[in-house]
């Protein structure tokens, strides 16, 4: 009984201690504002992007392929060694080159065109013609362009052409045109023919300037290097500086153009326009200009840097009278 009396007073005495001790006080802290890292926002997905299990990769983008180049196989290659055919002499400028002029040669009124010259009057050696001649063998005609200069790959981009017409009349049929970059092999690759498809190279007159005459001279392509279809990979070839009387030949297949047929060469580094041939028929001579200094129209204008030649005969005689025919060497 003593011991239950004596638990009791212990814990009254505990109790009483307990209320007489010092409170704590309770402070409540303001509540901090919360803290920002600016982080700055992902752009949206792209439409193209690819979905890669759970991350999401830019599309790579897609290759594109290369445009196959067509081989062409030759099978009939014209001869390398070439004897010159009966040269035909054209007017050259080398001489009054200095004087920025021609000396005499450009007769506009019959398509006649000494013009090795640009717009300034500068004379370009790679255009200058000196003469031309055919060759032929077994398969091939050769038609070979002597130049004042050496150099056909010319930073101009030089054109250079054989003109036929092979029914004599003054309207070129067909041309057989080239264009740079040039090898000292024989090549495909650069090179066309292209038809007269109306008949309108000549204007109304195969014989006169008439401009302005509409027309688009040689327009429809039927040889391009070998590559077009249905086309013999080995019908017409350029070369470079392939001899003294040859700086730039042409090879050309007999079975194409038979073996009667005026021929003429061409240089152009100017208009570079077979669709405007013949020239005379879309410039008048106060529009083209002049490269002889006493003509009123001198100098050039609008047609410059162009240098062609007459019109030779091959496999018939002729009248003698026909347009644009060279003169008879006297």
């Amino acid at each position: 009984m003593k011991t239950k009396y004596f638990m009791l007073g212990f814990i009254l005495l505990f109790v009483l201690l307990a209320c007489n001790l010092p409170m704590t006080r309770q402070v409540t802290l303001p509540t901090p504002a919360p803290s920002f890292s600016h982080t700055p926002a992902l752009p949206a997905a792209s439409a193209t992007a690819v979905n890669l299990g759970t991350a999401t990769q830019p599309a790579s983008p897609t290759a594109e392929l290369p445009t196959p180049t067509l081989q062409v196989f030759h099978s009939l290659i014209p001869a390398v060694n070439i004897r010159a055919g009966k040269l035909i002499l054209d007017v050259v400028s080398v001489d009054t080159a200095a004087e920025n002029r021609a000396p005499y040669g450009d007769s506009y009124d019959i398509n006649r065109f000494e013009r090795p010259f640009l717009q300034d009057m500068t004379y370009v050696a790679d255009l200058d013609i000196v003469s031309f001649n055919l060759a032929h063998d077994e398969k091939f005609f050769y038609v070979s362009i002597e130049l004042v200069g050496t150099d056909p790959n010319n930073d101009l981009g030089i054109h250079y052409g054989v003109e036929l017409d092979i029914d004599a009349d003054g309207f070129g049929d067909m041309i057989i045109i080239a264009r740079p970059p040039y090898d000292v092999d024989w090549s495909t690759d650069r090179v066309q023919i292209v038809r007269d498809s109306n008949r309108d190279t000549g204007g109304l007159s195969a014989e006169k300037a008439e401009a302005p005459l509409p027309g688009d001279g040689y327009d429809e392509i039927i040889f391009d290097g070998g590559r077009g279809a249905g086309d013999d990979p080995d019908l017409a070839w350029v070369r470079v500086n392939a001899g003294e009387k040859a700086t730039v030949q042409f090879a050309f297949k007999k079975s194409f153009s038979g073996i009667k047929f005026m021929y003429g060469v061409i240089a152009d580094a100017g208009l570079k326009s077979i669709a405007d041939m013949d020239y005379v028929d879309r410039f008048t001579a106060q529009q083209a200009g002049s490269p002889v200094r006493d003509q009123q129209e001198y100098p050039l204008k609008s047609l410059y840097a162009v240098d062609n030649v007459c019109r030779e005969v091959f496999g018939f005689t002729g009248t003698k009278q026909e347009p644009q025919r060279c003169l008879p060497a006297r």
